[in-house]
């Protein structure tokens, strides 16, 4: 008889240090450390939880110029990013092997070759061995004039002991096409970092957990505009006091919500993921099983690569 395991996760709901890349790690480490002694196996932060989403910010944005305070604001923004390799990735990893739990953390990252941000999820097995990351595909709005694109080179997956893992980073949740490419891929433990705190979020997780048939892990930050340097409290004046309530959440296969949804504070939503639910869901629904139809329908994703395999 099959004997279905079952996986403790938590979900990160916190307030980043805006604009402080060393003490944005310091607090990433702590959420490590309080998540271990909780039980947890995998954890996820929020999108770019180092060194902030510069939620209110319009990087003095204006068509067909750029402006020396717009430099000023991605030149803080740029210093604080991080990148990978760096001190900052191994004292994460460090961390990590301490703790033993595999991580997702959502930072914008610095590509060290040219320079270029993006903003990503970097993955980290529970031995602390950084094995890649996810950069978002298409950033919305005036997110495009500080995050590049990427490509379909970093639609990665993790086939672990914990489960097959992966998933999209904010609005690329209501890419059909990025959350198929992810399907196909047979994620059982769907992430989505977000920066989006709108009711509504809620209804798209729980899609996507009955559409996917997978776990679907939400992490949102929580940020009072009071969080932010003194230096862009006047570009903050017509801002709410709670610029982001969050939403953080964690919802099963069918539609359940398992934890959450978190507002209004931080905290660590945990879950115990019962791997059977995963089987029962699949009674009447498989999107790439038998409600998939290829005789039909046809996906190509240009240059995603395979599964990872992560022993243990």
């Amino acid at each position: 008889m099959t004997t279905f395991k079952t996986v403790k996760v938590g979900v990160v709901q916190a307030t980043p240090a805006l604009f402080d890349l060393a003490a944005s790690v310091d607090l990433v480490i702590s959420w490590i450390e309080r998540a271990a002694q909780e039980g947890c196996q995998l954890l996820l932060f929020p999108e770019s939880f180092i060194p902030c989403y510069p939620r209110g910010l319009t990087f003095d944005a204006i068509l067909g110029r750029r402006t020396d305070k717009s430099r000023t604001i991605w030149l803080d923004y740029w210093a604080n990013s991080i990148e990978v390799p760096s001190l900052s990735v191994s004292r994460i990893s460090e961390a990590i092997k301490k703790a033993g739990l595999f991580t997702a953390l959502g930072v914008t990252e610095r590509d060290p070759i040219g320079g270029t941000l993006h903003c990503s999820l970097l993955y980290f097995g529970s031995d602390g061995t950084f094995l890649g990351q996810h950069r978002k595909l298409k950033p919305t709005g005036l997110e495009r004039y500080i995050w590049g694109e990427s490509d379909g080179s970093t639609l990665v997956s993790f086939d672990t002991g914990l489960g097959r893992i992966g998933g999209l980073i904010c609005w690329e949740n209501y890419m059909p096409l990025a959350r198929m490419a992810m399907y196909q891929k047979g994620i059982e433990i769907y992430l989505a970092p977000t920066a989006d705190s709108r009711d509504s979020w809620q209804a798209t997780m729980q899609h996507i957990a009955m559409e996917g048939r997978c776990f679907v892990l939400a992490s949102n930050q929580f940020v009072r505009k009071a969080d932010y340097p003194d230096r862009y409290q006047p570009d903050l004046v017509d801002e709410p006091e709670i610029m982001s309530s969050g939403g953080s959440v964690i919802i099963s296969p069918l539609g359940e919500i398992l934890a959450g949804p978190l507002w209004n504070q931080e905290g660590l939503l945990t879950a115990d993921l019962d791997f059977s639910i995963l089987a029962k869901s699949k009674l009447d629904f498989d999107c790439i099983g038998h409600y998939s139809r290829n005789d039909v329908f046809k996906l190509e994703v240009v240059n995603q690569p395979p599964s990872m395999k992560i022993e243990g």
